[in-house]
């Protein structure tokens, strides 16, 4: 199951999903249980993994999200109601291409099997 996983990545040249910031709105006292799912105006894009309360910015979270989301309004869905949040790039959708790896050359059988030259 790894090998296939990496193996996808590898051949895509980077990962189908990226970490995004999730500036939430704190004016309801409503904190997002992590699960919960990520909206935009072309429907969901991802779920909350993390939420947290900071001192100056207020609540706040990590999405993992698809890579072609755009910054910007977004909602996420809870029990009690939606959201309104604000989506940041942490992650660029370019970043994570795959390094070219150079190909060592092969031996043929045939150079393989003759004596070297003196």
């Amino acid at each position: 199951r790894g090998q296939e996983t990496v193996a996808k990545v590898h051949n895509l040249g980077h990962p189908p999903r990226r970490l995004m910031a999730v500036h939430l709105d704190g004016a309801d006292s409503i904190l997002p249980p992590p699960g919960s799912k990520v909206h935009i105006a072309s429907g969901e894009v991802g779920v909350l993994t993390s939420v947290a309360l900071h001192v100056d910015d207020g609540p706040i979270g990590l999405a993992l999200v698809r890579r072609t989301t755009p910054d910007g309004d977004a909602t996420v869905q809870t029990a009690e109601g939606a959201v309104a949040a604000r989506l940041e790039t942490i992650v660029p959708p370019e970043a994570g291409a795959a390094a070219s790896v150079p190909r060592l050359p092969r031996l043929s059988r045939r150079a393989a099997a003759s004596p070297p030259s003196p």
